[in-house]
């Protein structure tokens, strides 16, 4: 009782004091590098202690607020999408260590390597294309810098533009689904994936067009920022390399109508696809959809035979070969999950089974790609659950103590009007994304957060257009998303930057790295700021 008593001066009754002495605590560990989830559980005991006193370590452990940590903690870890996360990351894994990438850049290359800044481009296309596969960054930044690094710089491009097409494109796998950022926002706030990624498809194409565009244009006003390369005199020319694109899509259509008519088929004969109010249709497997996808089918044929011409279409096939694998992939993971057959999960285990298979078709799975995908699965996964759980007790232990309502109170009484606020918000997460992870702060500042944006006026979130109140939760996802967008890029931890020097030359430092990012975080913020002032973009699709 008397070591109790000594102690009592550890206890803080006054929440704004609590609060500083945790914004302190998180940089001061952090600073002397503890790992962000020991720091966060570190601190979520710690915020306890100073709250209720000393004697909740000592008397009836484990009980009152300890065990309301314990199970928040709980909650998540026994949470079944969070399975995702791992299946996600072993297929990016398997990605990168397979030849799919590698062909599907050779194949793009071939459409574009006649066009200014092409290899820059189909950079950019490549990061969308693996995004929307497996939605881990880290792998993208890599397997980019691996593949195409090296071949702009052979072709003379300009440095700063070859950097920043790598790791600003590499990192769009925050915005397209399926986004491991996204999951995790779902999981702490409770908001539908689904919704979510559907949400979140036009802004993520959207901000992958801004970097194109960028690229095209700097490009053609500075010619020398990418040199085109020495003609093929194998390349067709123009309008026959046109023509042989055209002949590639039209055996592609061929083939995916013809999956999807006898998948439609199949429905129909079953009875699946009844008209049942309240339950969303089938995507394009309701009879109504046979008579569409029977004309494609049609179209493809003519096309083939009638305006490119079956030799044509035999090498554009071939030049495009590299293509489908991706397709394949990106197919069953987002055709399972908007075709209403499985959920977010399940979905990542068949887009790794896909992916395995592919593999082994192509002769290229052997065991070691397999174990090393495995263990690289197993470091970020653990790095991720730790996380998850210091943050999640953290966030458990500030709600008790009366955080989020004194945060709340901090913000709405500073009487700023409703877009002050969020602009606010959008500060403090640039700020900490130069510093923290994404999942620390998803974990430490979204619950806190999200409540005050719900309770403002709907009205008046953005400039044009507005939005329904049950979109409000899933347009500030997306918003964050493309908030983080930033923070993979941004000094003086921005990740995409470690990323890419672990693979790059070594004449090109961290400085030249960061230099290169510049107009890649302007166009990011013109992306955030759209989003800002037009929310109802992200509910065209919904």
């Amino acid at each position: 009782m008397d070591i109790l008593a000594s102690l009592s001066w550890m206890k803080v009754s006054d929440i704004g004091t609590l609060s500083l002495f945790l914004l302190l605590g998180m940089f001061v560990l952090l600073a002397i590098g503890m790992p962000l989830g020991f720091a966060s559980a570190f601190l979520a005991v710690a915020t306890l202690v100073m709250k209720f006193g000393p004697e909740l370590l000592f008397r009836d452990f484990g009980r009152g607020p300890m065990s309301v940590l314990g199970q928040a903690v709980y909650r998540q870890m026994t949470n079944y999408v969070l399975i995702s996360v791992p299946l996600f990351i072993f297929m990016a894994a398997l990605l990168e260590r397979s030849g799919i990438a590698r062909d599907m850049y050779s194949s793009l290359n071939v459409w574009l390597s006649r066009t200014r800044g092409g290899i820059a481009i189909v950079t950019s296309l490549m990061a969308v294309i693996m995004a929307a596969m497996s939605g881990i960054i880290g792998g993208e930044v890599v397997l980019l810098g691996l593949i195409a690094l090296p071949q702009m710089l052979r072709l003379g491009y300009n440095q700063n533009l070859a950097i920043g097409t790598i790791c600003a494109s590499g990192s769009l796998g925050t915005m397209i689904p399926p986004s491991i950022v996204l999951i995790m926002y779902g999981l702490i706030t409770e908001t539908s994936i689904k919704a979510l990624f559907t949400a979140s498809f036009l802004p993520g194409f959207m901000l992958a067009s801004f970097f194109v565009i960028y690229i095209i244009v700097r490009t053609q006003l500075d010619p020398s920022q990418a040199p085109l390369p020495e003609p093929d005199p194998d390349d067709p020319a123009g309008s026959e390399k046109g023509l042989m694109f055209l002949g590639f899509l039209a055996r592609f259509t061929l083939w995916a109508s013809a999956v999807i008519f006898l998948r439609a088929l199949f429905f129909t004969v079953t009875g699946a696809n009844q008209v049942t109010e309240g339950v969303e249709p089938i995507l394009l497997g309701m009879v109504s959809d046979l008579p569409w996808i029977a004309g494609a089918f049609g179209l493809a044929l003519v096309i083939i035979y009638f305006v490119v011409g079956r030799e044509r279409t035999a090498k554009g096939w071939e030049m495009g070969r590299g293509l489908i694998a991706p397709t394949v992939v990106i197919g069953v993971v987002l055709g399972s999950i908007y075709g209403g057959i499985t959920g977010i999960t399940e979905a990542a285990g068949m887009g790794v089974i896909a992916v395995f298979v592919i593999g082994l078709i192509r002769r290229e799975m052997t065991f070691e790609i397999v174990w090393d995908s495995l263990i690289r699965t197993l470091k970020s996964t653990g790095t991720i659950i730790w996380v998850t759980i210091g943050a999640a007790a953290l966030a458990a232990a500030y709600t008790l103590s009366g955080g989020p309502t004194y945060v709340a109170n901090l913000i709405l009484g500073a009487e700023l009007p409703t877009m002050g606020i969020i602009f606010v918000m959008m500060l403090i997460f640039l700020i900490m994304g130069m510093f923290m992870d994404w999942v620390g702060i998803v974990l430490l500042v979204m619950p806190v957060f999200l409540p005050i944006v719900t309770k403002l006026p709907v009205e008046e979130l953005g400039y044009f257009g507005t939005l329904e109140p049950r979109h409000v939760a899933i347009w500030f996802g997306v918003v964050f998303c493309m908030n983080m967008q930033v923070s993979f890029l941004s000094p003086p931890f921005g990740p995409a930057a470690f990323y890419l020097k672990s693979v790059a030359p070594a004449h090109i430092s961290l400085t030249d790295i960061f230099r290169g990012f510049l107009p890649f975080i302007a166009i990011q913020l013109l992306a955030l700021t759209v989003l800002l002032i037009w929310p109802p973009i992200v509910t065209l699709f919904l």
